[in-house]
């Protein structure tokens, strides 16, 4: 079920690090079609893909306030304080992340200043196929209210009846998403990129989604959008030693593949008795859980990797640079500050990946595929623009102003030195 290497040779990491890919010729064909479609036909078009789709004819695409009222009622009280709580911390911790203004004197008569300016118009993609992602909207539309964003538009796909989950739809009440629309897919991608007559353009794209979402984001990222981030199938890293408990590594693993048959699990280990013992405690664990099969082929594309060096170890996860990385180990504190690349890491025995999914209060909008080699999760700045400012008076630009011209000058950029020439003159 599960690949075990032991102390694998350098040159064969590479090899033993590749995720699962999708990126196939006709995907990008087929999601090219689907975001033309949008484009030249609007609400018709997305009509026509939720008939093909979702299976549902909608008469209005927008979600309408009775049925946001509706989800109140039916949401139980439970679950109501579930959110609350989770809604709390990651309030708490992306307040904390505004940034103050900065205003300096580079030189005298020289003054620059930048300050952060929410973006105007987000969308935010939460899917709907194999799990209702109503932890998704806190994680993106709290931030965007934090942030200041004007319109924080939502889009996720109906069901047959053509209603949207009602956590969901609560979850956005909470959040303070102000338009929800009952659109899924590459379509809905398409149609927060570009605007139809119900759906407004917007400036930046937020959200997972299956291969089709992702493709749609990568390409209207690289015609008319931004978007938070590429994104591939979710990973988890676990780092452990001899002293971590099986059935906790086991259930990290199993909660990565509950994601879907694309994700990713990695235990990496300096322990052969925890390797050797982790695949029996997995399939144990599996017969008690619903999505078993699915799991399997999940599964299918994990690792556990022995090494005698705890170098390698972290040598490994850095070039790695998974999504979550868990250290479950005795010196997670020590190991931590040896990571380079990660999206967000878990420290100790007691701090699942499902910690920071739901309720910790950081953000689980994560770079994957190895993206967080540069990349970072989603959080406050993410809904924002750092503007820039700089006032002189003349006797700023007096002392700048032979440095400028010269400098101009040598890039053959004659009218950037005239600009600067004529004022002197003055």
């Amino acid at each position: 079920m599960i690949q075990i290497f032991i102390n694998p040779d350098r040159s064969k990491w590479q090899d033993i690090m590749k995720r699962a890919v999708n990126d196939t010729a006709e995907l990008k064909e087929s999601v090219a079609g689907i975001i033309a479609e949008v484009c030249h036909h609007g609400d018709e078009a997305l009509r026509k893909f939720s008939r093909q789709f979702d299976g549902v004819e909608l008469d209005t695409l927008r979600v309408s306030s009775a049925e946001s009222d509706d989800a109140d009622d039916i949401v139980e009280h439970s679950l109501k304080q579930a959110i609350a709580i989770a809604s709390k911390n990651i309030s708490k911790f992306h307040k904390a992340q505004r940034m103050n203004e900065i205003s300096l004197e580079t030189m005298p008569g020289i003054v620059c200043s930048q300050r952060a300016v929410p973006i105007s118009k987000v969308g935010l993609y939460i899917p709907g196929g194999n799990s209702p992602l109503f932890s998704t909207v806190l994680m993106l539309a709290i931030p965007a209210r934090i942030a200041g964003c004007k319109k924080i538009i939502l889009c996720t796909p109906p069901n047959k009846e053509g209603k949207v989950h009602p956590a969901i739809l609560y979850a956005a009440r909470v959040a303070g998403v102000t338009e929800i629309y009952k659109v899924g897919g590459a379509q809905a991608i398409a149609a927060m990129a570009y605007g139809t007559e119900s759906i407004p353009k917007v400036h930046k794209i937020f959200g997972p989604g299956n291969r089709f979402v992702m493709e749609a984001k990568l390409q209207v990222g690289a015609q008319t959008v931004a978007i938070d981030m590429p994104a591939g199938p979710s990973e988890v890293m676990i780092i452990a030693d001899k002293n971590a408990n099986p059935a906790f590594v086991a259930g990290d693993f199993l909660s990565q593949a509950e994601h879907g048959p694309d994700s990713q699990s990695i235990l990496l280990t300096d322990s052969k008795e925890l390797a050797e013992k982790l695949p029996s405690v997995l399939a144990e664990m599996l017969d008690t859980l619903p999505r078993k099969d699915m799991m399997i082929k999940s599964l299918a594309h994990s690792r556990i990797i022995v090494f005698e060096n705890e170098n390698d170890i972290m040598n490994f996860a850095n070039e790695y640079a998974p999504e979550h990385l868990i250290i479950n180990h005795t010196d997670a504190d020590r190991l931590a500050r040896q990571v380079e690349n990660a999206g967000s890491v878990f420290l100790g025995s007691y701090s699942p990946e499902s910690a920071g999914d739901y309720a910790s209060g950081t953000n689980h909008t994560l770079p994957t595929s190895g993206y967080a080699h540069a990349y970072s999760g989603v959080n406050l700045d993410s809904f924002c623009k750092k503007i820039t400012f700089q006032r002189l008076t003349q006797a700023g630009l007096g002392s700048i102003g032979n440095a400028i011209e010269i400098m101009a000058e040598n890039e053959e950029l004659m009218a950037h030195k005239l600009a600067v020439s004529i004022r002197l003159q003055k």
